[in-house]
């Protein structure tokens, strides 16, 4: 019998595949197989606690005390639920997820994904539109208004549309698991939401097109690039062979490049890259070995955050201001309600529901991101001062 969490990684695994195609059928069957799993572990642990009382075993599913408001939701839902009629039913139900539980699904993903707990990720449930500041410096200004001073605020202010871009998550439920309770009813609800939401977004927020979903970290978003049929364009790559303090000082420097010619200081840089490119690539140049023979790996010539993406192309890399990423994600207006769906008639023990969300993400500029070719990049030369005397550690 295979291990429960092979068996749901797998399921992830596949959830992944069938979110990257374009056949609606493949990714509805791929959200219910993998939301009838997380199903089955809730009710094995409520069973086991039932038994065993062992308030480890909450910990471990993440249940906790709901507030009022959602404990009254959950409690509408199961009675909907319960209706002979259940599509009639959640016609009538008009309550949306409160924006406390979508808060939990956005912490339970940043606790397990560290792409989206790194970048401006928000729950905009009660908005429809973002205005940013493009430019990531003051917006005010001493002095009388001229057309000098409206020059200089041009092109620092956008505007995100949320509404854009809708995720939907099938969730199987069982009559038995509407016997359970508010509270892992919640649980199994955050579970399913939040890895939904995580391997759709950490996809959308690499390479997403921007037709129907965010605009990705490897897309150009200048204000004059041209966007055929709603798709934004690569980048173009920089080449990137080494990361020698020469090379970091240039990523850096253009990262530092703000909109309308401004500069931005540089306290971090992200740099996302596939696991494979990490180990055979990243790995080696940022690995060094001290004369007593330990390790120290990352070392970089600058404060930086690696992440590891399947997400990210083979033979590229992503170097960026994580803060100049936003993603926003939550109910809306026009979301957030479990409807009934008739996606899967032969589960005769089992309803599934439909449940969407709205969002959107982009880059607040083009230079907060870069779009790296690092198929030429070897293992490097490291210098490591001993007392005061440089030496030279060839990296195997």
């Amino acid at each position: 019998m295979k291990n429960k969490d092979l068996i749901q990684q797998q399921l992830k695994d596949s959830l992944a595949v069938a979110m990257k195609s374009t056949d609606e059928n493949a990714i509805a069957t791929a959200f219910a197989a993998f939301a009838e799993d997380v199903q089955q572990n809730v009710m094995e642990e409520f069973e086991t606690y039932q038994k065993t009382a062992d308030s480890n075993i909450l910990t471990k599913r993440g249940v906790h005390q709901l507030t009022a408001v959602e404990d009254k939701f959950y409690q509408s839902v199961i009675t909907a639920m319960r209706s002979s009629d259940p599509r009639q039913a959640f016609t009538t139900l008009p309550a949306a997820y409160p924006e406390t539980i979508i808060d939990n699904v956005i912490a339970d993903i940043k606790a397990e994904h560290p792409l989206l707990a790194a970048i401006n990720f928000t729950n905009t449930t009660i908005l429809t539109k973002m205005i940013v500041n493009k430019q990531g410096a003051q917006l005010a200004f001493w002095g009388p208004i001229n057309s000098a001073i409206t020059k200089e605020l041009a092109g620092q202010i956008g505007v995100i549309d949320l509404t854009l871009c809708k995720l939907s998550a099938f969730m199987p439920i069982s009559k038995d698991m509407l016997a359970v309770g508010p509270q892992w009813i919640d649980a199994y609800v955050r579970g399913v939401l939040s890895e939904a939401i995580a391997l759709a977004t950490e996809t959308a927020i690499i390479d997403g097109t921007g037709l129907n979903e965010p605009i990705g970290m490897n897309r150009s978003v200048a204000d004059d690039v041209t966007v055929t049929a709603g798709v934004y364009p690569l980048k173009t790559p920089m080449v990137v062979s080494n990361l020698n303090p020469l090379t970091f000082g240039a990523i850096a420097a253009k990262l530092a490049q703000a909109p309308n010619g401004k500069q931005r200081p540089v306290a971090n840089i992200l740099i996302v890259v596939s696991p494979v490119d990490y180990f055979t690539r990243i790995y080696p140049n940022t690995t060094v070995r001290a004369l007593d023979g330990s390790y120290s790996y990352n070392v970089l010539p600058f404060p930086t955050t690696i992440i590891q993406s399947t997400a990210v192309a083979a033979g590229t890399a992503i170097f960026g201001l994580a803060d100049k990423y936003l993603m926003g994600i939550g109910a809306g207006t026009n979301g957030g309600k479990i409807e009934f769906s008739d996606e899967f008639r032969w589960l005769d023990d089992e309803r599934v529901y439909l449940s969407k969300m709205y969002g959107n993400g982009r880059a607040l500029d083009d230079n907060a991101f870069i779009l790296a070719d690092i198929t030429g990049m070897t293992a490097a030369v490291l210098e490591v001062a001993v007392n005061n005397v440089v030496k030279t550690k060839e990296q195997a």
